[in-house]
């Protein structure tokens, strides 16, 4: 699903920054794999390339066996509509939509018929148990329900490959827990892969996998808890 190949990425400034020193790693199909490290180690680069929202200064990015690193932006963007979908600490949603029209936003983007944009909604509301939410709006929800909608707004496209940034980062713990059983279920239900920058460790621990950054290079990468 996701291969890197000797990435770097620098950024130019007063001085330049190197937020990514050299990474190669490969992430299979139907992986849930958590990325940690402190700040400044190159977590929020990583997660930007793999979702095709930036492009490395030198190397390869391959994603669902698409170089990204030799698309422009259209081509980038055209990708990601169908393969990769988001979820944001800041949820993200439009304060003046109902639910169920946060939820359908991408699929409108995307050029779906009504008719399919209703079906897929409804599934998709269904799945994170928000049905009866569906024409409330988002301030009328809490945050965990709030990140539940986000999710429902990922998973509509039918995305192979789901990123979360910091999920949980925004919840109390009881409705932090909501959201990683939400996602675990989601992995094993769907087979999504779903890569998760976080600096909770108990969130690391609800996936299969950690790779650790440190200064721009992967510290570490093994095996963790997961399946809970």
């Amino acid at each position: 699903m996701l291969r890197l190949r000797d990435v770097t990425k620098t950024y130019d400034g007063k001085s330049e920054v190197t937020a990514l020193a050299g990474i190669t790693l490969t992430i299979d199909p139907g992986e849930m794999v958590a990325i940690m490290g402190p700040s400044g180690s190159g977590k929020s680069t990583l997660l930007n390339l793999f979702g095709g929202l930036d492009v490395p200064t030198s190397g390869q990015v391959m994603v669902a066996g698409k170089d990204l690193a030799g698309e422009n932006e259209k081509e980038r963007s055209l990708f990601r509509r169908s393969k990769i979908s988001y979820i944001f600490q800041a949820y993200h949603l439009m304060p003046t939509l109902k639910v169920s029209q946060n939820v359908a936003l991408p699929l409108h983007l995307a050029g779906v018929s009504s008719t399919e944009i209703s079906r897929r909604v409804a599934q998709a509301l269904k799945d994170v148990g928000l049905e009866s939410r569906a024409n409330h709006l988002p301030d009328e929800l809490s945050g965990g329900e709030r990140q539940r909608v986000a999710i429902a707004r990922a998973l509509v496209t039918g995305a192979p490959l789901l990123l979360a940034d910091e999920p949980t980062g925004n919840l109390d713990s009881a409705r932090g827990e909501e959201i990683l059983k939400l996602l675990r279920t989601i992995h094993r239900e769907r087979g999504t892969t779903i890569v998760m920058v976080t600096h909770d460790h108990h969130a690391a621990s609800a996936c299969d996998r950690l790779i650790s950054l440190r200064d721009g290079r992967v510290e570490g990468d093994g095996a963790v808890g997961g399946g809970k």
